[in-house]
Formats: structure tokens, sequence, C-alpha cells
């Protein structure tokens, strides 16, 4: 189901936070659960994963995880505020040691003027504190979900 270069990050991120006793918890949107599901399909992924919100309408995010109705309208639902207040909300929910959220347009609808298919938001809270990347990412609708995934797993990596 997942390209194997995703998949064997994702291996190694799964290893890590099982020898260091991680949790992790996700709200996606544009990934669709995706990312949930690559943590899951390794064997003991209940040792690290607490949760997944797929926060795919502007409703869920704020039903879900908080993300507030004026946020949303200020900055539309792919944005870097957004993104925060996702990953906040994640945080908020359970005992984690790291969240994370992702929000973006996947395409091949959905851009607007300001704001192109490919336009990815990705954040991560942890004990260090909290990061919000922006990505443009190229391709059609199941590459730009894959890159996002990918980024995902690699910021991940990078604060373990």
């Amino acid at each position: 189901m997942f390209p194997i270069k995703i998949k064997n990050k994702a291996a190694k991120v799964f290893k890590l936070c099982l020898k260091k006793k991680i949790k992790l918890a996700f709200a996606e949107s544009c990934t669709g659960g995706m990312l949930s599901s690559l943590i899951t399909s390794f064997p003991n992924s209940s040792k690290i994963f607490s949760c997944g919100y797929i926060t795919y309408s502007d409703l869920s995010k704020q039903n879900m995880i908080g993300v507030k109705s004026k946020t949303l309208k200020k900055y539309g639902a792919v944005s870097y505020e957004v993104a925060k207040e996702m990953v906040n909300g994640v945080w908020k929910k359970d005992k984690l040691n790291v969240a994370l959220s992702i929000t973006g347009i996947a395409g091949p609808t959905g851009q607007t003027k300001k704001k192109r298919v490919g336009l990815v938001y990705i954040g991560l809270k942890s004990k260090k504190g909290i990061i919000i990347n922006e990505f443009n990412f190229k391709g059609d609708r199941q590459k730009i979900r894959y890159e996002s995934i990918e980024k995902a797993i690699d910021l991940i990596s990078s604060i373990i």
C-alpha cells in the first residue's frame, strides 16, 4: 500500500519510538488517515500510537480537536494557524510525547489564487516545543499525500 521508501523510514521511526517509549497521536486532513494507517501497520503499534483524528471537514476540526471557527474563517483550513491549532488540540487530548497535524490541498481541485494544489502544513509538538512547516509539493493527489506522510515521518524522526 505504501511506497517502500516511506515504509522503511516509518519502520525506523517506529523502532525508535518503541525503544524510547514514545507515544504518538495525529490529526490528519488531506492525508485522510494515511499516516495513522502507516504507523498501525506495524505489529505492537498500540505501544506507541495513541490515536488518530481524521478531521477532513472544518466542523470536524472544531468538534474533535478544538480548532476555532474564527481561525478557520480568517485563515482557511489550509494555513499555518489551523495546523497549529490542530496540533495543539491533539496534544491536549492525551498523554503524548509527539503530536502531529497535517492540513493541505491534495487536489486536483480546491486551489485558490493564493493557495495552490500541493500546499501542505505539517505541525509537530513535543516537550521541546512546536514547529509548523509549510511545503509546496508537486504531482497528482496520491503523490502529494505520500509526500505529506513522508515529511511527517521525517519530522518525527528529527525530534526523537
